[in-house]
């Protein structure tokens, strides 16, 4: 995924699916080429890579 389509997610109402390895996450916020996203299924937090996120 590329940062634009990120800002477009989080800019959106809508649920988005979005997905860290095979895993549905939340993004919390973007940093150059990095992103914090929440992981649905926990309550774990990471620090990814905008290029391992997809949907």
């Amino acid at each position: 995924m590329n940062k634009k389509r990120i800002i477009e997610i989080m800019r959106q109402e809508q649920l988005n699916e979005v997905y860290y390895n095979e895993r549905p996450v939340w993004i919390q916020e973007i940093y150059h080429n990095t992103a914090r996203v929440g992981f649905v299924d926990t309550n774990e937090e990471k620090n990814v890579f905008i290029s391992d996120l997809y949907e």
